[in-house]
């Protein structure tokens, strides 16, 4: 057996991350940021959605710009990548309250680098995302029914079993 160097493995994590991204666009929202760190830590994906933003004229656009705070809204999503035999129910458990503070206080560090967003309504997504090898599934087709996104990549595949919206404070 040979020994790949690692950047021949599939990053696993970055995979679910690349799932929700695209689902989160699918549902309408834009994505601002992918995996922003500082010195408290890391947020997998900060995304924006837009209500009542889409499809209008120029001038109703004008008058709404005024309000956009008042329509967008930033979510802050931790991404929970993991195998069907994992160990921390799907990842929820590893979002301790250590975990939390770590978020938040990452995301008051984008909020001060992006101050023109400082007044929008913030929440803190979870998203859990299970992974097989293909080879490894004995009901493929049932198991991408039951998810809200799939994707095949690279022998593997990954599944938007859940996505919680505002999942703590």
């Amino acid at each position: 057996m040979a020994n790949h160097p690692p950047s021949h493995y599939l990053d696993i994590g970055q995979q679910g991350e690349d799932l929700v991204t695209q689902w989160l666009q699918s549902n309408g929202w834009l994505i601002l940021h992918r995996r922003f760190s500082c010195r408290w830590g890391e947020i997998d994906i900060i995304a924006q959605y837009q209500r009542g933003e889409g499809g209008q004229n120029s001038k109703l656009s004008t008058q709404h710009s005024a309000l956009s705070t008042q329509h967008s809204t930033l979510a802050f999503v931790e991404v929970k990548t993991r195998s069907s035999s994992n160990w921390d129910a799907g990842g929820r458990n590893a979002i301790t309250p250590q975990k939390q503070a770590k978020l938040l206080r990452t995301a008051e560090m984008f909020l001060a680098e992006h101050p023109e967003k400082a007044d929008y309504p913030c929440r803190f997504d979870v998203a859990i995302v299970g992974y097989q090898k293909i080879s490894k599934l004995p009901t493929k087709l049932a198991s991408a029914q039951d998810a809200l996104f799939s994707s095949l990549v690279a022998g593997y595949e990954f599944r938007l079993e859940e996505y919680i919206p505002a999942a703590f404070d």
